[in-house]
């Protein structure tokens, strides 16, 4: 006679289906470490060395700080950015590609479980891969904390905002050719023309209106200024645009899981 297993009472949340998928998404990237840790790793101190063997030594100081001081946290925002970007893109495309997204879809998640546990994965990647390379940053750059309330709020708000921008190209996207060209139109260009190798204010008109109207700019420049000390930008208005657009991005993804668009049939 079989023996009937007691019912489950899910709750409010359901805790046990959100650390699942939460796992799911942090062992993806820990599994292939090589590839989404150590590769982007590599790739951003390939940029340090070319910046310090071509102009590193004729640059002058900007804001009181050498200029690989200053451009060090630049190059950390921007593969943390593009890191937690292609955790979440990556891992729902695939799932849409091979068909296996109902084995998501199907749990007892809500929309809001689901946004957590994908977005929280994205996030993730980007800290651990900003983590690595500012320790191997370290023997190279001199790297300290100026203010660690906007260090933790930018760090935070760069994973997230990507995180989320990852997963509405992904829903949006049909196939990878839309995702790469999501990632390789809009997502590069904006982080490069962000200030993260240069200062915005040696920007003539009407380029230095323009980038203060790149959220990639703010995420930049409030992170640099959590570590050396200097911003080109209001950090008020910074932080004020890195919380809207993460509140108006989680809103819209929110509302897409609910209505599950182009995730159910």
């Amino acid at each position: 006679m079989a023996t009937m297993l007691p019912e489950r009472h899910i709750g409010a949340v359901n805790w046990v289906g959100l650390g699942t998928l939460y796992g799911k998404e942090c062992r993806r990237f820990f599994k292939v470490w090589l590839q989404t840790i150590v590769a982007p790793t590599i790739t951003s101190m390939l940029f340090l060395a070319v910046f310090a063997l071509a102009i590193g030594r004729v640059m002058p100081e900007i804001g009181g700080v050498s200029f690989l001081q200053f451009m060090a946290p630049g190059l950390i925002v921007m593969a943390m950015m593009q890191n937690s970007f292609a955790n979440t893109s990556s891992s729902l495309m695939i799932s849409k590609v091979q068909g296996n997204v109902v084995d998501v879809l199907m749990p007892p998640l809500s929309p809001g479980e689901l946004l957590i546990g994908f977005a929280m994965g994205g996030m993730s990647r980007g800290l651990v891969v900003a983590l690595v390379l500012s320790l191997v940053m370290l023997p190279f750059v001199h790297l300290e904390v100026h203010h660690f309330g906007f260090l933790l709020l930018h760090a935070l708000g760069a994973s997230l905002m990507l995180s989320l921008m990852g997963l509405l190209t992904a829903i949006w996207a049909e196939k990878f050719d839309q995702l790469a060209a999501v990632t390789n139109f809009i997502i590069t260009p904006l982080a490069f023309l962000s200030g993260t190798f240069y200062s915005i204010e040696r920007l003539p008109e009407p380029l230095l209106t323009a980038s203060q109207f790149n959220p990639f700019f703010y995420l930049i420049d409030g992170f640099r200024y959590g570590m050396i000390g200097h911003a080109d930008g209001s950090l008020a208005v910074g932080a004020a645009v890195v919380v809207g657009c993460v509140v108006v991005m989680w809103l819209i993804c929110l509302k897409i899981l609910i209505k599950g668009y182009r995730l159910k049939a």
